[in-house]
Formats: structure tokens, sequence, C-alpha cells
């Protein structure tokens, strides 16, 4: 079910709208093998009309089920996003659609919230990767060139005059 915002009711005063937006109503499946949307985006914001504008001003919160992508190990991300979140115009190029005095805030959410995702979920900061128990990974060794010698894949581009 959509999150619709009633434009007559905005004429006369601010709205508060707090609730939560079903997952399956965002459409987030299939857009990182990584990071899946399990749980509903949660809402507390306040609606007001400026002009020809909307401002909403609150919090969105949701909880993410992520993979390290360096260890693959599973952890929860909570994505929160506070203060002003958007300015929409109702007007022009850019306007969020009308329907029978009704603007559909869903997918600007939508939009808002995915621009918050993790581009590459780590379970900590510090993670070292995959572990591979009693063998560990050796260091590379010291790249050779061609000419049989030892030094930087780059040395030769270094050493380049322009």
């Amino acid at each position: 079910m959509p999150l619709l915002a009633d434009l007559n009711e905005l004429e006369i005063e601010d709205l508060q709208l707090r609730g939560e937006i079903p997952v399956a109503e965002l459409d987030f499946d299939g857009l990182d093998a990584m990071v899946h949307a399990r749980q509903p985006l949660r809402y507390a914001f306040d609606l007001q009309k400026l002009g020809d504008s909307l401002l909403l001003t609150g919090t969105l919160e949701l909880v993410l089920d992520c993979e390290c992508v360096r260890c693959l190990k599973p952890f929860t991300h909570t994505v929160r996003l506070e203060g002003t979140l958007m300015n929409l115009p109702l007007e022009g190029e850019d306007a969020v659609p009308i329907e029978s005095d009704a603007v559909d805030l869903t997918p600007p959410l939508r939009e808002h919230i995915l621009l918050a995702f993790p581009p590459h979920p780590v379970c900590q900061p510090d993670c070292g990767g995959l572990s591979l128990g009693a063998k560990r990974r050796k260091p590379a060794p010291n790249w050779t060139s061609p000419a049989g010698g030892r030094g930087s894949p780059w040395e030769k581009l270094d050493n380049l005059k322009l």
C-alpha cells in the first residue's frame, strides 16, 4: 500500500506521518547480491506545503541484511536518514505525480533511501577477508621484470621522460 499525502489537507495544516512501508512496496529485490532489504521502511516525518513544493523533514530508517564482500559473513546494517529529507516540487519537470489530489510519497522515499545503501558492505572496517585456517596467504613476491630484474611494475613508467 503506497504512502499517500492529501494535498487538500496540506492546504489547511502540516501533516505528521509515522508508520512503516512494507519492503514489497519498495521493490528492492535484485538490486545487489550482497544487500537485502527484508524489513519494512520505518518513517516519522512532517510534511508541509511550501508554495509549489512539499517539504519533507524527519527520519527514515531501514535495517538491511548484508553479506560482507571480504569474508562473506552475514551482518545487519541500519540506514538512518535524519533532518531535511526532501523538497518535492509539485510543478515542472521534476514534479511528483498527483492523482486525485494526492501525492504518492513512496517512489521518492525509495530513491532517497536507496542512495544510502552501502555500495560494498563490510562487516567491520578492519575485516581481513576469508580465513584460510592454518594456511595463511604468503605475501606476493616482488615483481620480476621481463629482463629478470626485481622491482616495481611501474619502474619503466617512472623513468619515462615525456
